[in-house]
C-alpha cells in the first residue's frame, strides 16, 4: 500500500510539472524561448480523451524533437450538424496526468473563442479532390475544418515537426499534402495505428461502444486481417479484397460504409494491390461511426 502511495503522488508530481496554458500568446513565447536556446520543436495535435495511441504519438515527436507540446482542442469546424460535438468524450485532467507520463512540455488547451475569437474563421483552407473520397464523401467540410485548425496550430507554434496517427490515414494524407502544396516548413510524420490486444484500433469514441457493439466493432479490424492474409498468399485483386473486407464487415449491428483499396498519395482506388497501398474501411456500429486501415506490406 506504501509502494502504491508513493506511485500516486509520484504521478501528482509529475502532473504539476506540465505546464498547462490556454493562449496563444503564451505558446507563441514558449517557442520563443526554446528557439533562443537552440532547442527543435515538435506538436501533437490532439482532441483530447487520450489512450495509448496518442502516447505513442508523443514518444514519436521526443525521438525526434527536443521540446515536445501537445494542442488538446475539440475543433468545431471539423464537425458537421448531426455529429457528436457536444458529446465528445472530454477529460482534460486525466489527458494531463497521461500527457506528463510522456514527459510532455507544455500543453496548449485553449477554449473555441480563443481559437475562433471572431466565430468561424472567414479565411479556411480548402483541401479539394482528396478530401471528396472515403471519408469525405460522407462528412462535408470535415476535412475543411481539420486542415484550418491544423493550419492555424501550425502558425501558432511554428513545430520542426508535428506528428499524426495512421489510424486517420486520409487526414495525415491532406496535412502532407496542404504543408507541401502552402510550403509550410513542418516535417509531418505519421506514426503506426496502436490497437488494443483484441485488435480494434484504438479511438476516443470506443468509449460509445458497448459491450455487444465492441464484440461487433472488431469486425474492422478482422475484415483487414483477412483480406491482408488473401493479398499475402498471392490474391492481387483489390476486387477480391475488397469483397472480403465487405463480407467479413456484414454482420448484425454494423453498417459499413465503405471498404477500399487505394493508393496511399493519391487516395484513388486501385485495380491491383501492390506493397505500399493501403485498405480503409469505416462503419457504423450502433451509433458510433468507426474507421481502420491496413497498409499493405
Amino acid at each position: 500500500m506504501m509502494g502504491s502511495h508513493r506511485d500516486t503522488e509520484t504521478q501528482r508530481g509529475a502532473l504539476s510539472r506540465v505546464p498547462v496554458v490556454r493562449t496563444r500568446a503564451e505558446v507563441r513565447e514558449v517557442v520563443r524561448e526554446a528557439r533562443r536556446a537552440g532547442r527543435t520543436v515538435a506538436l501533437v495535435p490532439t482532441m483530447g480523451f487520450l489512450h495509448e495511441g496518442h502516447l505513442s504519438l508523443l514518444d514519436q515527436a521526443r525521438a525526434g524533437a527536443d521540446v515536445v507540446m501537445m494542442s488538446i482542442f475539440v475543433n468545431p469546424l471539423q464537425f458537421g450538424p448531426a455529429e457528436d460535438l457536444d458529446r465528445y468524450p472530454r477529460d482534460l485532467e486525466r489527458d494531463l496526468e497521461l500527457a506528463a507520463t510522456r514527459g510532455t512540455d507544455l500543453v496548449f488547451a485553449p477554449g473555441a473563442a480563443e481559437m475562433y475569437p471572431h466565430g468561424a474563421p472567414g479565411v479556411q483552407v480548402v483541401p479539394g479532390a482528396l478530401a471528396e473520397r472515403l471519408c469525405g464523401a460522407s462528412r462535408a467540410g470535415h476535412f475543411q475544418g481539420v486542415l484550418t485548425v491544423v493550419a492555424k496550430l501550425f502558425g501558432i507554434f511554428q513545430p520542426d515537426v508535428a506528428v499524426f496517427g495512421q489510424k486517420d490515414l486520409q487526414q495525415a494524407t491532406l496535412i502532407r499534402r496542404m504543408v507541401d502544396d502552402l510550403d509550410i516548413p513542418v516535417r509531418v510524420e505519421v506514426a503506426p495505428i496502436v490497437r488494443e490486444a483484441d485488435g480494434l484500433a484504438m479511438s476516443s469514441r470506443n468509449v460509445y461502444l458497448s459491450a455487444s457493439e465492441r464484440e461487433r466493432a472488431l469486425s474492422l479490424s478482422r475484415g483487414l486481417e483477412r483480406a491482408r492474409a488473401l493479398w499475402a498468399a498471392g490474391e492481387g485483386e483489390a476486387a477480391a479484397l475488397r469483397a472480403a473486407l465487405w463480407s467479413t464487415m456484414a454482420v448484425p449491428g454494423v453498417e459499413p460504409e465503405y471498404a477500399e483499396v487505394v493508393d496511399a498519395r493519391t487516395l484513388e482506388p486501385v485495380e491491383r494491390a501492390a506493397g505500399g497501398a493501403v485498405m480503409a474501411v469505416a462503419a457504423r456500429v450502433g451509433k458510433t461511426r468507426l474507421i481502420d486501415n491496413a497498409i499493405l506490406p
